[in-house]
């Protein structure tokens, strides 16, 4: 029996999205776990896990700013269909989102109502003194001009755990829907994957994948071009 996709949306009082890298794709932005993605190859013979380490970090902060600078920005990249279908949504106050994507696409398709998980590669401060560098002047140096401490991205390392405000406000997010939309991501990673237990048990969950993925109880799995699947839902 065909599922009635827009019927899920239509119905539905609260939608909360959780996306992940398979929705910046389609803008150009490598993902981390395919074939050809970040995570199949090697910086200096390190895997990225190292390289994105808080200790490498910490270690080797000229090695950690190399990998970064030449594989991780993409200043370029424009949101896509889904970005600006979820955006819609969350503008109308139908809907909320909970990101793995640190490229900054949602909120640049106008998308406040984001919780960025795993943080924003945009947002980059000082360590030494806190303060808020933009990403171009990082991107130049990763000294602060103003009193040489190193700058990172405001990302979440390996090595680091999730912010209580940023954990508490995923949760909420989670708890507010009747309908969850998984799109683009493996659902492997933790402790993202696991928000989803705090989702109602009346609360349906749908899958929009390349792949089919362990979601426990999944209402729907559409496994196919998220782009298609999104330029086809009417959000009006």
């Amino acid at each position: 029996m065909a599922v009635n996709y827009q019927a899920l949306f239509d119905q539905a009082q609260h939608v909360t999205f959780m996306t992940g890298a398979g929705v910046s794709t389609a803008s150009g932005i490598p993902d981390y776990r395919s074939k050809a993605g970040l995570y199949s190859s090697k910086f200096h013979g390190l895997p990225p896990e190292i390289l994105l380490s808080h200790d490498l970090f910490e270690q080797q902060p000229a090695l950690f700013y190399d990998f970064v600078k030449e594989n991780m920005y993409f200043p370029d990249a424009q949101p896509n269909v889904i970005h600006e279908k979820i955006a819609a949504l969350c503008r109308a106050g139908r809907a909320s989102l909970i990101t793995q994507n640190i490229d900054n696409l949602d909120r640049r398709a106008g998308n406040d109502a984001v919780v960025e998980f795993h943080g924003n590669l945009f947002r980059c401060y000082c360590t030494l003194d806190g303060q808020s560098v933009t990403w171009q002047d990082y991107l130049q140096s990763m000294y602060h001009q103003r009193d040489h401490g190193v700058i990172r991205p405001d990302i979440v390392l390996y090595g680091e755990g999730i912010g209580d405000s940023v954990l508490k406000q995923a949760v909420q997010a989670v708890a507010a829907a009747d309908l969850l939309v998984i799109v683009g991501t493996s659902f492997k990673v933790y402790p993202f994957a696991g928000l989803i237990s705090y989702r109602r048990p009346t609360a349906k969950v749908l899958v929009v994948n390349n792949e089919a993925i362990q979601a426990g109880d999944v209402t729907a799995q559409f496994t196919g071009d998220a782009r298609e699947f999104f330029a086809k839902l009417q959000v009006d």
